[in-house]
């Protein structure tokens, strides 16, 4: 007897995330062992949020929220937008996928960069869609290319921004000459994920877009520059009626009260963001310096992470550090990405390298 399972499952891999540490040190029976393999803060999250966890225990037996008033008010008011242009997932991967549920049909088309962030080929394949991928050029997102894949078919366009895994960006410029070339029946996203670390200088401020493309919805996270990641809060800006479309399908109660509580607190505190920010810019360039004395290629990052080629095979690269106590994310060929820690985590990790090569 055969299960009904739907022919789309066929070309679906599953989500691979970063190896934790506990497994690491149960199976190769090490006490100390770093993470730099999923972009997580390595600074931790704001005391406010320690603080407001500790509050609400006592309400762990209720559900939560479902129109995450709070954390939605909050926002409103920070971006200087109504409190129903938003949308929440645990994650922004979650809005994803609603993403493509709401606008998909099975044989539409969806556009997106390879490599970028891989749950887009995961949400487009599940809605029955065709996956349109164009390749990097110079490490970031070829716009030409992807305005010249459009069809008539195509519905959506994914720019991640910063891109993950290279950490390069789409500039101000390069940007809204691609938003005024593209059909406005086409839905365009900008997953920025990492927009703390990359705003300033040609990085796009692409809230105001909003009002002037329809079709624009932003994507922004917790998960990375305010460290909240276990706590899965994500979130989407668009129009009043995107988001009304999505509501649809979202899931009741997808955000527990803790993480809501936990992200409007972590908002009140911009200097913890602010010195994320400025530990990571400082990690970065050591991390340059010591790369250019193992000369080793690397792409300059907007992000909390670094895309590296070394002369061994991602994979046996991954394993060989594994053993030294160290986790770090293979990609394809020789290429791996690296997330910025502390201090004494990026000088562990250069002193496994240079043993490793």
């Amino acid at each position: 007897m055969s299960l009904p399972y739907r022919d789309v499952l066929k070309g679906i891999s599953p989500y691979v995330p970063g190896k934790p540490i506990s497994d690491v040190q149960r199976e190769l029976g090490l006490t100390e062992v770093i993470k730099l393999a999923s972009n997580e803060n390595p600074f931790g999250c704001s005391k406010n949020v320690e603080k407001v966890l500790k509050d609400f225990l006592s309400d762990i037996a209720l559900y939560p929220d479902g129109n995450a008033t709070v954390l939605r008010e909050k926002l409103a008011a920070k971006h200087g937008l109504k409190p129903e242009q938003f949308i929440f997932g645990a994650g922004s991967n979650e809005i994803i996928t609603f993403i493509a549920q709401v606008f998909l049909n099975p044989g539409d088309e969806s556009i997106y960069a390879d490599p970028s962030f891989t749950w887009y080929d995961t949400a487009v394949k599940m809605s029955g869609a065709n996956p349109v991928t164009i390749p990097l050029k110079d490490y970031s997102h070829d716009l030409d290319a992807m305005k010249n894949a459009v069809s008539d078919r195509t519905k959506i366009i994914w720019i991640c921004n910063p891109n993950n895994p290279t950490g390069t960006i789409v500039t101000t410029q390069q940007l809204d000459n691609f938003l005024e070339s593209v059909p406005g029946n086409i839905v365009i996203v900008l997953d920025e994920a990492y927009y703390e670390y990359a705003r300033g200088d040609v990085y796009p401020e692409t809230v105001p877009l909003l009002e002037k493309y329809p079709n624009l919805i932003i994507l922004r996270t917790f998960s990375k520059a305010y460290g909240l990641a276990s706590l899965r809060v994500g979130y989407g800006m668009a129009s009043g009626e995107i988001v009304s479309y999505l509501n649809r399908i979202r899931p009741p109660f997808n955000i527990n009260t803790l993480a809501q509580m936990a992200a409007a607190a972590a908002l009140d505190d911009q200097d913890f963001v602010q010195n994320t920010v400025t530990e990571t810019r400082k990690g970065l360039n050591f991390l340059y310096n010591a790369f250019d004395e193992m000369n080793l290629h690397y792409v300059k990052s907007y992000t909390n992470f670094i895309w590296v080629e070394t002369c061994l095979p991602s994979k046996e690269l991954f394993d060989k550090l594994l053993r030294k106590g160290v986790i770090i994310r293979p990609f394809m060929g020789n290429w791996v990405r690296i997330t910025v820690g502390t201090n004494e985590e990026n000088n562990k990790l250069i002193s496994a390298m240079k043993e490793v090569l």
